[in-house]
């Protein structure tokens, strides 16, 4: 199938859009706990999640990035709403 999947969330930990943003990934990994350590939620107020969001063009947020193992953008789901957590979860099917 796609092979490894990393899924990382960009997101602003003080903005309106924080709460909504970390209860998806809660919940996400509560229903998809097959997948939790493809996960990850990174502010875009640090380095890695800066440089992240500038290497794959991110302009609003949050966005939600799944990864190929090599590092190629799958899919990208920028801003609200949410993308279904299914529709994610598709991404990281072995």
């Amino acid at each position: 199938m796609l092979g490894p999947v990393k899924l990382i969330i960009l997101y602003r930990p003080n903005s309106e859009h924080a709460t909504p943003t970390e209860a998806f990934a809660r919940d996400f990994l509560h229903v998809h706990s097959n997948v939790a350590r493809k996960l990850e939620l990174l502010s875009i107020s640090t380095r890695d999640g800066a440089a992240t969001a500038s290497l794959y063009d991110v302009t609003t947020y949050p966005a939600i990035l799944a990864l190929a193992d090599n590092g190629s953008i799958l899919n990208m789901w920028q801003g609200e709403p949410l993308p279904l957590m299914d529709e994610v979860a598709a991404y990281t099917v072995d």
